[in-house]
């Protein structure tokens, strides 16, 4: 197992966080996405934040080049994050156009080390389940307090439910 100071120093050095998802392969989290997460992760008395994930895809490999929102028009709280989904489905036809693909969402937790809640996951296995898609599981990550890759939870969900990925060092691409 990897170390967390290892994988701190590597993602200081890189800038993007990787994970291996067996057997599907890599899922790296790229420097645009990573700098989102940081400037909404909820600390003080800052609101619950979040929105969508996209991706391209090459050799094993999921790339998250991108993450959306806040949107105004989404209802934020301290603990509560609901989405404006209009606008959603807008973004994924738009930069769909541009390449990429949509394969989850994330959101902010007011949590050192975030987990995700009971509605967390029975909302994103509902959501996997009923959209139109060719993936094997959609990508939730949740953003904590704590700097990264500590402060990030991130979980594949399926029909079956949530499993959760552990950061690791990167493989050759």
């Amino acid at each position: 197992m990897v170390s967390v100071s290892d994988l701190q120093r590597l993602w200081n050095r890189r800038g993007m966080i990787h994970y291996r998802i067996p057997p599907a392969g890599d899922l790296v989290l790229t420097d645009a996405p990573l700098a989102r997460f940081r400037r909404y992760r909820q600390t003080g008395r800052r609101k619950e934040a979040g929105g969508q994930l996209f991706a391209t895809f090459r050799k094993g490999v999921t790339r998250v080049e991108c993450a959306t929102g806040p949107r105004r028009a989404d209802r934020r709280g301290h603990s509560y994050f609901i989405p404006d989904r209009l606008a959603e489905r807008r973004e994924i036809q738009r930069l769909f156009t541009h390449g990429l693909h949509y394969i989850g969402d994330w959101h902010t937790h007011p949590e050192l080390k975030p987990t995700p809640s009971s509605t967390d996951i029975k909302n994103f296995r509902e959501m996997f389940i009923q959209s139109r898609h060719n993936l094997g599981s959609f990508v939730m990550v949740i953003v904590g307090v704590a700097q990264m890759p500590t402060g990030l939870y991130v979980g594949l969900c399926s029909g079956g439910g949530m499993l959760r990925a552990e950061p690791t060092l990167p493989s050759e691409e």
